[in-house]
């Protein structure tokens, strides 16, 4: 029997409507099937649709699942975000009142309220340190560029297996004209610092392991922040800028406070009403 429950499709990282990542929730879906929720994701061919369940661990205020319209994730950043915000909003009331705790495939992640933005804490990278001379070559041919183009390229992978490539600067991010089929297969994050003063410190495009790009990626930024913030490269805290190519203004917040790394943005909230599923 098919039954209605609550849908909410927000944009996370930006506070503007259209251009951030779009994100869909289905609210109380512990009675979904794995199959139900792949076709879903499907359906909505969003990067990201997410599920919010009740907890298993006790310690957490609620269980996230993360699909793909390929299949589901074990942590994505936007959808972190955008789903607490839907939380919320339905009336989700946090264990800890400046803290919530979401239970997901890699564990349990905190996101805290931070003024009119959300943050999550950045999960350790699973896989760090220089890309192999193979995958090197392929990631190089496939955005089409020399090795002379690359200051650095390390794997930051937290989920997501992203590799990391630091380019000289910002434009240079900006003028890659990548081979999108080639790219399929991998999941690569390009950054590059503005000069000094400008508004934004960082520009950032993430190339998809689908051969897509993606307009504003949570994860992706949590990995590189854990990477340039480590090395020296950046400042403790920082916002990057994305989505610029796709004609998106998101603007993704960091901030490593103690042994935290901390990535935040705003989320607005476009659809809210029903599915019937």
């Amino acid at each position: 029997m098919s039954v209605s429950r609550r849908f909410s499709q927000l944009d996370v990282f930006t506070s503007v409507p259209l251009l951030g990542n779009p994100l869909a929730v289905v609210h109380d879906a512990a009675d979904l099937s794995d199959e139900q929720m792949a076709a879903l994701a499907r359906w909505t061919n969003l990067s990201e649709t997410t599920f919010l369940l009740p907890p298993k661990d006790p310690s957490a205020d609620y269980l996230l699942r993360i699909f793909t319209p390929a299949g589901e994730l074990p942590f994505a950043g936007h959808p972190t975000l955008g789903s607490c915000h839907a939380w919320l909003g339905a009336g989700g009331k946090p264990q800890h009142p400046q803290v919530v705790v979401q239970e997901c495939g890699i564990g349990l992640v905190r996101v805290r309220r931070d003024g009119e933005r959300l943050a999550f804490a950045a999960p350790p990278l699973r896989r760090s340190g220089p890309v192999e001379a193979d995958h090197r070559a392929r990631v190089l041919e496939a955005l089409r560029i020399g090795d002379g183009a690359v200051r650095d390229m390390q794997w930051v992978e937290n989920g997501p297996p992203w590799i990391g490539v630091l380019m000289q600067d910002a434009q240079a991010v900006l003028d890659l004209r990548p081979d999108f089929p080639a790219l399929r297969g991998l999941a690569v994050g390009v950054v590059g610092p503005y000069p000094e003063g400008a508004a934004c410190a960082f520009e950032v495009r993430a190339f998809t392991r689908t051969g897509a790009e993606d307009p504003v990626t949570g994860s992706l930024n949590g990995g590189l922040a854990l990477w340039l913030i480590g090395a020296g490269i950046a400042p403790r805290r920082y916002v990057a800028s994305q989505g610029t190519v796709l004609r998106r203004s998101g603007r993704v917040h960091v901030e490593r406070v103690g042994e935290d790394t901390w990535i935040g943005g705003a989320v607005c909230a476009v659809v809210d009403g029903a599915i019937v599923l």
